[in-house]
């Protein structure tokens, strides 16, 4: 028996090695962990079961016969994050450059598979090169099947990918799929074709950085959610996030414990919105405002930035945010913030997240370019995404809210449960000037003084429409209320829907605007 342990342990230790010491060196020299050290910094101490260890690949073409490493470059298995059951894969950089083979496909299918079975979160750290060359189609048959498997599992369970290194190819389709991506600055970077094959087909001279690093994707793509200057930061990400997310879509939202301390007034909300009603604000200082203390945990932070997504807690229970933001754009609604903001709100359908939404939008954004790149479709996924939302939803209109994007952002016609106004609320068809110039134009014109007849025109449009009233003598508006008592309300509100249920028509699924 003493020979066996020493032959299993010796398994052991080659398993952990991965390709080795001079690769692991090569590793660290690029200021990158390793497959292991990852996992270690990302699950519960000694929680780690380790699924597949002495897997190695089958192929026996190009030298491969000779060359087989335990685990063939990938360690998966299942742990815990706080806590709480997760599954998970590390992709090992210093094992054929973590590319994917018949095998590590495999080994990746079956922890996705028992992710499903068991309603736990899913979560990959990729730092691979690709499709392992010499396995030809096979590897190209593994992607597929890992691209099959994270599209059953959407919507069931959470999905997180961490991009460590490269991710190239094929391979950046399976993070496309998950709910989240997070990518390092410097040390990863994510693209269908590379900078040589740009190269020589578009005669463009770019870098791997420049291309697909995390500051393209997190600024101009949108493909990825979160920046991290670090790996750490990346894995403390990760672990922040999962702590707003249930298990599974069976599963509510986590709550945490909360005492109400005296009252929950909040005065200072009183002071953000400026007296000329142009003036530009930030929205953030509004959701800090109202939500628990440091809780809020800001999503797409540096794309499309006239629009705010993320989560927070409300009296210790998990709650999603969308809010339009007057700092930047006006808080128009454009492309990009539509599909940013219609995917998260997906997501947190997906998952019992109840949704509250912040608005002050003085339309969609005019021009050529927006309309061009389809607007309207684009649009109509953020609508979509609320009108489909069977969550909770709540809309708190601070000032403007115009338009079409009135309706789109949450109103009470598309099911919003509850919405509230401040006294500083404009609800109209538009703005007042656009609106005097149409409705009263002969009068302005035949005016002595146009200029000042459309002055009064506007302050008459205003006094008769811009403002939170004809909109409540309709019930479009279920209260209006002062900025200082918007916390208090919204955790009564939330509390009073906690039970709701609202089931959809009966259908395959719906065809949303893509």
């Amino acid at each position: 028996m003493k020979n066996k342990t020493e032959l299993l342990n010796g398994k052991i230790a080659e398993a952990q090695l991965g390709g080795g010491q001079v690769r692991i060196d090569s590793q660290h020299k690029k200021k990158k962990l390793t497959a292991r050290e990852r996992l270690h910094l990302l699950l519960d101490e000694g929680s780690f079961e380790e699924i597949g260890m002495f897997v190695t690949h089958r192929s026996n073409e190009f030298g491969l016969e000779g060359e087989k490493y335990l685990g063939d470059g990938v360690v998966t298995g299942f742990g815990n994050v706080n806590g709480r059951l997760v599954y998970v894969f590390s992709q090992d950089f210093t094992v054929f450059g973590g590319s994917l083979s018949e095998t590590h496909a495999e080994k990746i299918c079956r922890i996705m598979d028992l992710a499903m079975k068991n309603g736990a979160p899913l979560i990959g750290l990729n730092d691979s090169g690709g499709a392992r060359i010499q396995e030809g189609v096979v590897s190209l048959g593994g992607y597929a099947d890992i691209f099959y498997r994270n599209t059953l599992a959407s919507g069931v369970i959470p999905q997180l990918s961490a991009i460590m290194g490269p991710c190239a190819g094929g391979a950046v389709y399976s993070p496309a799929i998950t709910d989240f991506v997070l990518m390092v600055e410097n040390t990863s970077y994510m693209f269908v074709t590379g900078p040589n094959v740009v190269k020589t087909v578009t005669h463009e001279e770019v870098s791997s950085e420049e291309l697909g690093g995390a500051s393209a994707h997190s600024v101009k793509s949108g493909v990825t959610h979160f920046s991290s200057a670090n790996e750490l930061e990346c894995i403390q990400t990760i672990k922040r996030l999962l702590s707003y997310m249930p298990q599974n879509c069976e599963d509510p939202a986590p709550i945490l414990e909360y005492e109400i301390k005296g009252s929950e007034k909040r005065p200072q909300l009183s002071a953000i919105l400026p007296e000329n009603t142009n003036q530009p604000y930030d929205m953030r200082e509004v959701i800090e405002g109202v939500i628990d203390e440091e809780s809020f945990c800001e999503v797409h932070k540096n794309f499309a930035e006239n629009i705010v997504v993320g989560f927070a807690r409300l009296a210790g229970k998990s709650i999603g945010i969308v809010a339009n933001q007057p700092a930047y754009l006006a808080g128009v609604l454009d492309i990009k913030s539509s599909t940013k903001a219609g995917r998260f709100v997906r997501f947190c359908d997906c998952f019992n997240i109840p949704l509250l939404v912040f608005e002050d939008v003085p339309g969609f954004l005019p021009g050529t370019d927006q309309e061009w790149n389809g607007i309207i479709s684009n649009g109509a996924k953020l609508l979509y995404a609320f009108c489909e939302a069977t969550v909770p939803r709540i809309t708190v209109i601070t000032r403007k809210a115009y338009g079409g994007a009135y309706d789109v952002m949450n109103s009470k016609h598309i099911g919003a449960d509850m919405n509230y106004a401040w006294p500083s609320a404009e609800i109209a068809v538009m703005g007042a000037k656009g609106a005097a110039e149409i409705i009263f134009k002969k009068e302005i014109a035949e005016a002595k003084n146009p200029e000042a007849k459309l002055k009064e025109k506007e302050q008459e449009y205003m006094d008769h429409f811009a403002n939170p009233y004809r909109a409540a003598e309709r019930g479009y508006i279920d209260e209006v209320i002062l900025p200082e008592d918007t916390r208090n309300k919204l955790i009564r509100a939330f509390k009073m829907l906690e039970n709701k249920v609202d089931k959809l028509p009966r259908k395959k699924h719906g065809n949303i605007p893509l």
